[in-house]
């Protein structure tokens, strides 16, 4: 249904209140160390993340629960699977922020989860390459918008860098696999890391 869809898209919106601005992923880290520069060193860390990284493993929790897939059980695989504290505070932070909003607005409530787990629980019912496509849209967005705040990288070449990756989001979010991707993206994570103790900071992660 079409209001399905706008449900969908209101909450993976960046006005909805996930305070997502706040978060880089650990790229700000890469930046700091000149790592990533420019439009195509950013689409290339960003695809990382979504092939092997967050952006796999996510995509997988979110069709596990739209599947029926116990989301205690899923929550704890993405738990296991943060390669350090500030990854986990994200996606632990901003589902909670999800929760909280969407109560607040009227919905059930259904308890504090990692974000994608928290999406997939209210979009039970809608089709599950849809709510994964989009959930890794929205990502990549956040992890765009941090590098426009950060290196000399317009809107119009972010928005390009976007388009670019949309059939990467594509071919993610059309995947059905039983178990959680294997593998990560070692380098975006020990970003995430270093991020820990990078001094001084604009992002929180």
């Amino acid at each position: 249904m079409i209001t399905d869809l706008l449900r969908l898209t209101q909450w993976l919106s960046p006005a909805f209140p996930l305070s997502g601005y706040a978060y880089s992923h650990g790229l700000e880290a890469a930046m700091a160390e000149g790592r990533v520069r420019d439009a195509e060193t950013c689409r290339a860390w960003t695809e990382t993340v979504l092939r092997r990284g967050t952006g796999a493993l996510d995509a997988w929790a979110i069709r596990r629960v739209l599947a029926g897939d116990d989301p205690e059980e899923v929550a704890d695989v993405i738990r296991a699977r943060a390669g350090c504290a500030e990854r986990w505070t994200e996606t632990r932070d901003m589902g909670a922020a999800f929760e909280a909003a969407a109560t607040a607005m009227g919905e059930p409530e259904r308890g504090t989860h990692p974000l994608p787990v928290a999406l997939a629980l209210r979009a039970r019912g809608m089709e599950a390459e849809t709510v994964a496509a989009l959930y890794l849209q929205s990502l990549a967005a956040q992890i765009v918008s941090a590098a426009t705040r950060f290196l000399p990288l317009g809107q119009t070449e972010a928005q390009a860098v976007l388009r670019d990756l949309h059939p990467v989001i594509a071919e993610i979010a059309a995947l059905d696999a039983l178990e959680p991707p294997v593998g990560g993206a070692l380098l975006a994570e020990l970003d995430a890391m270093a991020h820990e103790t990078l001094q001084p900071r604009i992002f929180r992660t």
